[in-house]
């Protein structure tokens, strides 16, 4: 029995989502994502991953979890069942747009989603750093980055995804201190969004320790980890590669949960669900389709850690300079 908890800045209690009506595996992003899986049938693609996201959206709601669920009907944006890579939410009222390498990617970008965040929630500024895709500098969002919102920490692999210096002013405008690392698969192949290696929780951080190439930034991890009060869930490769990093703490309404896919909740041992399960509830939800995109829960996930309209003051460390809107 997991005993009740307070509240915690690292769990929002809304999301957003967006469902595909035409989901595709996106071939432009697949050079530097080895998650895809692009030799399988495609047949019945598009009705399996709306019926997916539509079955983990009632799952998630029915624990508690506000949903503010778009709708994708277009053709030309196959990737967009992954929002949490081109905005992110922040307490004290800010939001960040995000540059994306793929030019696909940048189709994403929805301002009627942004206007909603304004009605429903308290939002002060929203920093736009979209422009930096004409100089070559890209920061996939909460892809590139795990964020840790207790001790303000910006966990982030070095790849084309995560450039440091757009790492650099995300981490001055929200006051966190980035700490930076290389981690590569089994097989060498670099690591492209730090969100499928890692997952820092309230209580727990599950990570591919393995993976991470220095051994001396692989300790100061874990210390630092270590020393926010976090359990370390040290997943191998084999989790990874089913998604088991790829997971996010929510706040539902009798306590936290964590959702991950059916799959990465399939290959966690024993000891490491009891670990978790000591912090926060396990919500696995059905994905399989929308996994070979290369991505999985986390992905879906964009958190809204904003303070709604007529709510309570938002517990969360406001940032540090609130820039004008889309610089």
């Amino acid at each position: 029995m997991i005993p009740a908890r307070s509240r915690s800045i690292q769990a929002p209690a809304a999301v957003v989502m967006v469902r595909p009506h035409n989901f595709t595996v996106n071939t432009e992003t697949a050079a530097d994502n080895t998650f895809q899986r692009m030799d399988e049938d495609s047949g019945g693609l598009k009705s399996r991953a709306y019926d997916e996201i539509s079955r983990a959206v009632d799952a998630l709601r029915s624990h508690g979890v506000t949903v503010h669920l778009f709708e994708d009907e277009g053709t030309d944006t196959p990737d967009s069942v992954f929002p949490n890579n081109w905005f992110s939410t922040h307490g004290g009222g800010h939001v960040a747009v995000y540059p994306m390498k793929a030019v696909s990617r940048r189709r994403e970008r929805r301002w009627d989603v942004i206007e909603m965040l304004k009605r429903e929630y308290r939002v002060q500024d929203v920093i736009d750093y979209s422009g930096l895709e004409m100089d070559g500098l890209f920061l996939e969002g909460t892809g590139a980055m795990v964020l840790d919102h207790i001790d303000r920490v910006a966990y982030a692999v070095r790849s084309d995804r995560t450039d440091p210096i757009a790492l650099e002013r995300f981490c001055t405008h929200f006051n966190f201190e980035p700490m930076v690392f290389d981690a590569r698969d089994e097989n060498g192949v670099p690591i492209y969004h730090t969100n499928v290696l890692m997952c820092v929780a309230t209580d727990a951080a599950l990570v591919g320790l393995s993976m991470i190439d220095n051994r001396v930034r692989r300790e100061e991890i874990v210390s630092r980890l270590e020393a926010s009060g976090r359990d370390i869930v040290e997943l191998d490769a084999r989790q990874v590669s089913h998604f088991a990093g790829n997971a996010i703490e929510l706040q539902g309404t009798s306590g936290r949960v964590l959702a991950l896919s059916r799959t990465a909740h399939d290959v966690l041992r024993p000891e490491q669900v009891a670990q978790i399960e000591r912090g926060c509830r396990l919500l696995p939800l059905d994905i399989p389709t929308i996994e070979r995109a290369g991505g999985s829960v986390r992905c879906t996930i964009a958190g809204v850690h904003l303070l709604p309209r007529g709510g309570l003051r938002s517990p969360d460390i406001p940032a540090r300079q609130p820039a004008v809107a889309r610089q």
